[in-house]
């Protein structure tokens, strides 16, 4: 972590404040994970009902990301930081106050604001602050909040949760979440140039035929179908096979692994280029959705929560510094946001469409699909990353450099391109 030893001491601060933030924002979030589809089931919620509540998630995403990331890009990354924080804060206080589902979906598409707005503008002012040749280092440093605070929220829940019912679980999520603000509010933002704010902003949803956009967000749209059966349905399947654990340790174990591969990627990839860890998180977590889908006790659960976190806690940052190689200082919230539509639009169609199979197979059943779309990501990710095939392989497997990259190129590659 030498590379903090080399930032002003403001800025250090300033890192500080938002990191403690962020990880009380993933821990107020990631409470509810193995807590709100078993309280949609306790009212009396088929598969079906299950997946609408828990995919209203991404309505509150895909309305909104848009209009947030134009904001980040133009009025500031601390305002949108804020509403993320506040929709964290308030959603989980609203549960347990209703046993209608269609209040339900309201809420739970309200709550899906909060990860449009804060994780767009937390990556956004790492990036900020992050010298370019750095990057990839700096971003995984900061994207531990990620797991530390999937690995701490989950267990918390599922506990209060056990010992004292659902709202517990609600209350300290929303708790989590006011704190969280209280260190938001404390971030101090830099100053960007003037000419990079009065630049004029792109059309949004043009950019999505743009291949150096284009691809990432196929690929993710695969992998959002996966994560969606992921939040949706492991608490179902582990009560499906009647398997006697806390499902908040499968979450804990994805943040052990996900922790552990941040502290070394994030550099590596400054050096290696980004596509060959995003080919190998897309391996892990197809790995992960086939140990799921054949688990039989809980030594397979908990390795799946181990893959999904090395292969997703790897996935997200190193997009992350994928678009922000591809973009210019002034449009990087608005691409990486439109980068993750895909993603969104991935969780938004999960909970109805694998809910609707579950209904009819089996909670297990949807792993085996989900398997087979985390595969078709990686199909994407290798082929048509890059200008053709061959191109896209090479980039893929660490052998190029990105050809769409536009202030960055990794080191080792500039020696021998």
């Amino acid at each position: 972590m030498k590379i903090f030893q080399t930032l002003h001491p403001s800025v250090r601060r300033n890192l500080l404040t938002l990191f403690i933030a962020g990880l009380l924002f993933w821990a107020a979030l990631s409470a509810m994970l193995p807590v709100l589809p078993l309280y949609v089931q306790s009212l009396g919620g088929t598969g079906r009902t299950i997946g609408w509540v828990m995919g209203a998630f991404a309505i509150g995403l895909l309305g909104t990301r848009s209009s947030l990331a134009r904001l980040a890009d133009m009025r500031g990354r601390k305002i949108v930081l804020i509403i993320g924080v506040l929709a964290v804060a308030i959603a989980p206080f609203c549960y347990g106050l209703t046993d209608s589902f269609i209040v339900l979906v309201a809420i739970r598409a309200f709550h899906g604001i909060s990860i449009a707005a804060f994780a767009l503008a937390f990556s956004a002012l790492v990036i900020d602050l992050s010298p370019p040749q750095n990057r990839g280092e700096l971003i995984g440093y900061m994207s531990l909040v990620n797991p530390i605070g999937m690995g701490l929220g989950p267990a918390l829940g599922g506990f209060l949760e056990s010992q004292f019912g659902f709202n517990a679980t609600f209350i300290a999520a929303g708790v989590l979440g006011l704190l969280g603000f209280c260190f938001t509010i404390q971030v101090k933002e830099p100053s960007r140039p003037p000419q990079t704010q009065a630049q004029p902003s792109f059309s949004f949803w043009s950019k999505l035929g743009d291949p150096r956009v284009r691809i990432p967000a196929l690929m993710l749209l695969m992998v959002g179908l996966s994560f969606g059966a992921l939040t949706t349905f492991v608490p179902l399947l582990v009560d499906e096979a009647q398997i006697d654990v806390n499902v908040g340790l499968f979450y804990t174990m994805a943040a052990i692994a996900g922790f552990t591969l941040r502290l070394l990627v994030g550099r590596a990839s400054d050096f290696y280029g980004r596509g060959p860890f995003i080919s190998i998180s897309l391996v892990l977590f197809a790995l992960s959705m086939a140990v799921l889908w054949g688990m039989q006790g809980t030594t397979g659960f908990l390795m799946a929560g181990l893959l999904e976190g090395a292969g997703a806690g790897t996935l997200v940052p190193m997009v992350a510094a994928l678009m922000a190689d591809r973009s210019t200082p002034d449009e990087r919230g608005r691409t990486f946001s439109l980068c993750m539509v895909g993603f969104d639009l991935g969780i938004a169609l999960a909970g109805p469409l694998l809910g609707a199979i579950a209904t009819q197979t089996s909670y297990r059943a949807v792993f085996g699909i989900a398997t087979l779309l985390s595969s078709l990501g990686l199909v994407v990710f290798m082929a048509f990353s890059s200008k053709n095939l061959a191109q896209s392989v090479r980039f893929a497997l660490g052998r190029s450099p990105d050809v769409y990259a536009i202030d960055t190129m990794p080191t080792s590659m500039v020696k021998n391109p």
